[in-house]
This record gives C-alpha cells, structure tokens and sequence, in this order.
C-alpha cells in the first residue's frame, strides 16, 4: 500500500512523486494515458509538453529564469532533466520535447518506491494524503466531483489574463492618479486618457491587430464578464468608451475636462511596483499587444511584467478554497498542485509540484516543514496562492509578487538583480534547514534512500 496517491503524470505530478520518492516514501501514480488523453495530448509520455518545447526566459533578471535556478537548487527534477537535453534558444532555457519527456517517464518509471497506475480517475481518491496534479483540462467526473468539493462558483473553465505594467515604465506626464467622481477621497487607479483622435486610432488598431488563433480543442465560448477587448470593439466603435473605458467621473487635470476614453490601471502588488489593465483580456499576440498597448497615452514606453491572454482553463479560486498548506479546506488532505490550484506555465507548475512534494514528505516523516521565505520566487508563488483577491486569475511568477528592496533608488535591471541575489540568499538558507531536517531520517527514509542510490538520476 503506497503512502500517498498523486493524480496526474503532467510537469507537477511527476515532480511532486518524485520529490515524495526520492525522500523514501512510496508513491501510488494514477495517470489515464494512454486509456484517455485530453483533447491537447499526443503522446503517452509522461510530463508532455503540449504547446510548447520553451521554459521561458533564462536570465536571472527574468522572474521564470529565477524560478528556474531556484528549483535547480531545490533539486527538481524536471530542471535536471531539462539541462540534459536542452536545445539552442536564444535567451530562452527549450527543450527537446520528445527526448524530455521519455527520460521523465523513463526515471518515474524505474523508481521502486513509485508505482505507475494507468487509469481515468472520475472523483477525488478516499485515500488521505491525495495530490490532484491534472492539469489545465480537467474534466468529467474528477472536474465535477472538485466542484463539489469547492462550490461551482469557485471552479473556473476558462482563463481571461489582462496584461500587467511595470509602474515605472507609466509616462505620468500624461497619466494621472484618481478614483472616478474621487470616491473614497483616495486616488485608487492610475488612469489614462485618450481624446477622439486617439480612441479612434486605437480602436481601429484593435479590429486589425493579428489575433492568435483558437487550438482546436477550444470550444471559444466567452463569458460577458470578461471579453476579449478586441471583441468588445467590434460591437461598436463607441462600444468600449461606454464599457470598460468609459471616462465618466475622472477629470484630466490636464484639460480640467472629461476625456472621450480612459483606460484604468489598478495597483497588482503591495508595494505599487505594477499595475493591472482593467478590463485588457485579450487574445492578440503578444508583439501586436505591445504595440497596440503602447499606443495609449500614458504607456507609450510601457514595460509589461505580463501580457494578456484568453484561454480555456480549470482552476480554482485558490485564496478561497486553498489553505495555507495549498490543501482543500473542504476536503482536508486533498492537495492541488500545478495549473489547477491558479499557477500558469509549465516552469510554475512544476515548481509548485515540487514543493508540494516537499511538504508532504516531510510531514509523512513527523518533520515540521514551511515554503520558501516571501523574498524567493518560488515563495511569492505561493504567496499568490494565498493572498486574498476579488479578482483571483491565474498567473506566471512575476517580480511583482516579492517584496522590493529596501534602500537607495534603483533603476529596474538592478532592481532585479537585487532581488534575485537576496532571493538566492534567503533560498540559501531556507535549503540549509531542509537539508538539516532530511538528516532527521527514521528508518523506512534510510533505507529508501539505500535504494535510490542503485537508481540513475536517483
């Protein structure tokens, strides 16, 4: 009988059994290829790389490249996979696709302590603890049956991303601070006006923005509360400054006037290092979103820390349904992990699989375990897992969710650069205590350890 069961053999669930494994105890993996595949899926290999063979960015003044590091030091699994058969990218850390995966299945496979089970789960497992790892296209039974677990209303199919800005890359000499009609008497968005040549000009560049195309298993079905703004304009020229860019109650202080548009920014983070388009959800490629983006006055040299994306999804709103520890708080031992608990990206979703697997490890052996510190990417992650949001969307790490650094004013490379040498630090010292706390070994861990050692890659 295994010790814990993990449901999905994706980036996140082979990394959180392996992570489990390799720390001596026994892992029961239900994966439903090849029995079933998703609509996205081609292969039966393990830890498919569905739409992509590129883990991002590489360079530590990157947010995924930091996270990248950070797992490298954490002992992933799927970065040391990744390094050994990595293909030329530029400045992006890629992979051969069906080289990556085959080793992936090829050292879950081999593990004594991981037993692979073939088979379409269609509700949570009665085993304690469980991790649910099954990706973006959740469905059926399982999807319906967390549903349940969760209230509908917390369980999204469908994923509307507006893009977020670098505060200081905002031109204030044309934006300006204020909340509509000043309520509350605090400036609570960062507004950007258009007057009627613009708006016409920006509307126009939206109908003939190039758009990227539905993949095929996308039935595109959009909501009303969250249309692409492209979709939004082509219902009507003056549809938008009526919806999402209307200027009512927000005076210019340039013009002492209304302007014909606004478009609103809302503050991401604590500290006010980026702000949210509102309303921005699109499906326009990313070049074509910064230029058309950077035709709004206010955002002509605009930096964006994430562009804007609208795809189908299954995640859940996990500041609601998530506890501390990443668990349902309705169904105590019932873990998420990857894409489903509200991460975006292949690198994220490992990485929160990974920790997971931590966790869990340390608990089954009686250890007291905490994430990684709030100044670490990979503790922003999870932070963003936690923090309370009215508006809960799933996203891709970004500097935005650790703490500034304290001190003299610093231009934003070397404010990157500052905070992944702190990150790298307090990461530093927070592997130290696992480490301590792994030679705290009872016996099963010892000689599961033993048997890791005859594995290669163990």
């Amino acid at each position: 009988m295994a010790d814990l069961v993990v449901i999905g053999a994706g980036l996140a669930g082979t990394e959180c059994a392996w992570q489990l494994a390799k720390r001596g105890v026994s892992v029961r993996l239900l994966e439903q290829k090849p029995r079933s595949r998703t609509p996205a899926q081609h292969s039966d290999q393990m830890a498919e790389l569905v739409c992509s063979n590129s883990f991002r960015g590489a360079a530590l003044h990157n947010a995924v490249g930091l996270l990248k590091e950070e797992m490298r030091r954490a002992g992933s699994l799927v970065m040391e996979v990744g390094a050994l058969h990595q293909v030329p990218a530029g400045g992006a850390f890629a992979v051969d696709r069906e080289k990556f995966s085959a080793e992936i299945t090829r050292r879950v496979e081999a593990h004594p302590l991981i037993e692979v089970v073939h088979e379409v789960v269609d509700r949570i497992p009665e085993e304690r603890p469980v991790v649910i790892a099954t990706g973006p296209l959740t469905a059926g039974g399982l999807a319906g049956d967390i549903a349940s677990a969760v209230g509908a209303e917390h369980l999204a199919y469908y994923d509307a991303i507006a893009p977020i800005v670098s505060a200081d890359s905002i031109n204030f000499d044309r934006a300006f601070r204020a909340s509509r009609y000043d309520k509350g008497g605090d400036a609570a968005y960062v507004n950007c006006p258009l007057n009627q040549e613009e708006y016409d000009a920006f509307v126009q560049a939206l109908l003939d923005a190039e758009k990227v195309t539905a993949r095929e298993f996308e039935n595109v079905r959009y909501f009303e509360g969250c249309l692409p703004i492209e979709v939004m304009a082509a219902r009507g020229h003056k549809t938008l400054s009526f919806g999402c860019m209307k200027p009512v109650g927000l005076t210019d202080p340039r013009t002492g006037r209304w302007p014909k548009a606004v478009v609103q920014l809302r503050q991401e983070d604590e500290a006010g290092t980026a702000f949210n388009m509102v309303g921005f959800q699109t499906r326009m490629t990313w070049p074509e979103q910064k230029r058309v983006f950077r035709m709004i006055p206010g955002l002509e040299n605009a930096e964006f820390d994430r562009l804007g994306s609208i795809h189908r999804n299954t995640f859940v709103n996990s500041p609601v349904v998530l506890d501390d520890d990443l668990a349902l708080r309705s169904r105590p031992g019932v873990y998420l992990a990857g894409q489903i608990s509200g991460v975006e990206g292949y690198v994220e979703s490992a990485a929160c699989g990974m920790l997971i697997g931590m966790k869990l490890a340390h608990e089954a052996r009686g250890l007291a375990f905490s994430f990684p510190p709030a100044t670490t990417i990979l503790g922003g992650m999870v932070g963003h897992l936690r923090e309370p949001n009215d508006d809960f969307q799933p996203s891709n790490v970004m500097f935005s969710m650790v703490p500034p650094v304290e001190g003299r004013r610093l231009n934003k490379r070397a404010r990157r650069d500052a905070q992944s040498a702190r990150a790298l630090q307090d990461l530093g010292a927070w592997l130290s205590g696992v480490v301590e706390s792994n030679d705290e070994r009872i016996g099963p861990a010892r000689t599961a350890d033993r048997r890791l050692r005859a594995i290669p890659g163990g």
